[in-house]
């Protein structure tokens, strides 16, 4: 449990960092010009911009965190049409922030945690997890072009005039922290010093105020979570633990990672993710580092399946999701879908380790 509260202890301690670096971004109006030039770029076609869609919320889940994404790019992404009635640009933010936080240790709080486990670096974990990601965000956009197929024949008018410059500073700290936490140093204190800095920065440029900076940390929010996932990692010690434990394979042939990936997807629908990887990585780690990357799987393409399956999806319904979109529906579409793509990343994450380790 010590272990735990130290382990959890930081990757909290990243999220507040992270998303007040986030927010810092956006009032420097990086998430704007980015969601402006995306929309030229797309030209007035849905099925082009819910590409570029995609491709902006998978590479802001991938270096910012699945948060950033849901929080602050979910209106960007639902407003870059200009109506209000592209419900697939908003479920490309929730649906690739969870699919899409697989790619880096600092994608998602769940990767943090397990990153010790693995034993891999930085580099080697991303390695490890890039076709993966490529097939998870890549289905996705097949996913959502077909189920908004209808929404997705209509046009829309891209913005005129001449194109904001993106904010090279903000641009500039993300990439400083991202090689600073590449080169091993643990993840929060990069994080740290880039939130203050460029929080520093957009408050002494008056893009931000200190309110907003404060309401970006959350600090109730990482103190629920903190408590709730001590808690579930206490289950852990019970025979409901051992109940998870005892069902976890014991190899790493396809058939046992498809199942180690399924249980670890329904129990981050039952307790959430973050403690879903508490409570099942010692099983994972006593298999070795291939099982740990099927329970990310799990726990995070499966986390699509329902509403609680992540923290993201939460938010994201509080940042706009939920005025274009149904919890029936969301709950429709993760059941039609997440347990496909779970199986179908697995498959590539066996087939890539087997050629790779």
């Amino acid at each position: 449990m010590t272990h735990d509260l130290g382990s959890l202890s930081e990757t909290i301690a990243f999220l507040v960092s992270i998303m007040v670096l986030a927010q810092a971004c956006a009032d420097e109006g990086l998430f704007d010009v980015l969601g402006s030039h995306m929309s030229r770029l797309a030209a007035g076609s849905s099925t082009r911009l819910l590409a570029w869609s995609i491709g902006l919320a998978a590479a802001v889940t991938a270096v910012l965190s699945l948060d950033a994404t849901v929080v602050l790019l979910t209106p960007i992404l639902i407003a870059a049409t200009g109506v209000s009635l592209h419900r697939s640009h908003a479920y490309a933010s929730v649906r690739i922030a969870n699919s899409g936080s697989v790619l880096l240790p600092v994608s998602n709080l769940t990767n943090l945690l397990v990153f010790s486990a693995t034993g891999l670096t930085f580099v080697g974990f991303t390695w490890a997890m890039l076709p993966v990601w490529i097939v998870a965000v890549a289905a996705e956009y097949a996913v959502l072009r077909w189920w908004f197929r209808a929404e997705l024949r209509e046009t829309y008018e891209p913005p005129t005039g001449e194109p904001y410059a993106i904010p090279l500073f903000p641009v500039a700290i993300v990439v400083a922290v991202l090689l600073a936490i590449a080169s091993g140093t643990t993840p929060w204190i990069p994080a740290l010093a880039g939130a203050i800095l460029l929080g520093a920065y957009a408050l002494i440029r008056r893009n931000t105020t200190w309110k907003d900076l404060l309401e970006a940390a959350n600090l109730p929010m990482a103190a629920f979570v903190l408590v709730w996932a001590l808690a579930v990692s206490w289950l852990g010690t019970t025979d409901f633990g051992d109940w998870f434990g005892d069902a976890m394979p014991s190899g790493t042939g396809l058939g046992a990672l498809i199942v180690i990936a399924m249980i670890s997807m329904v129990a981050a629908n039952v307790v959430n993710n973050l403690p879903a990887t508490l409570l099942l990585l010692p099983a994972a780690t006593a298999v070795g580092p291939v099982a740990i990357l099927a329970l990310l799987i799990g726990v995070n393409v499966g986390a699509n399946l329902t509403m609680i399956g992540s923290l993201a999806n939460l938010l994201w319904r509080q940042s706009g999701g939920k005025t274009l979109s149904s919890v029936r529906e969301f709950h429709v579409l993760g059941f039609a879908t997440t347990p496909l793509l779970v199986v179908g990343c697995t498959v590539v994450l066996w087939a890539w380790t087997s050629l790779i380790w």
